[in-house]
């Protein structure tokens, strides 16, 4: 759910990517409050940190190849350990 609606928000702000960066921060408040309140486990919230740190670096170009790289969403990218 929670990497749905990380990609819907950026989605929404495709050509916006400073609006995009402000719906990361706020999310990211919302699942590190889900985790302290055990609602998110460890592994989602490191692959949600993990998105989250590269969207908010990212510049323009980085930004909307990010949200078109399908493998960048898939559920345990970016995750030590390769399948």
């Amino acid at each position: 759910m929670w990497i749905q609606d990380l990609r819907e928000v950026c989605e929404k702000s495709f050509d916006n990517r400073e609006t995009g960066q402000l719906e990361v921060e706020s999310l990211r408040r919302e699942w590190n409050k889900a985790f302290s309140e055990e609602e998110v486990d460890e592994a989602l919230l490191e692959g949600l940190e993990r998105r989250a740190m590269l969207l908010l670096g990212a510049g323009e170009s980085e930004w909307s190849d990010l949200l078109d790289d399908e493998d960048f969403w898939k559920a345990g990218w970016g995750s030590k350990v390769d399948d």
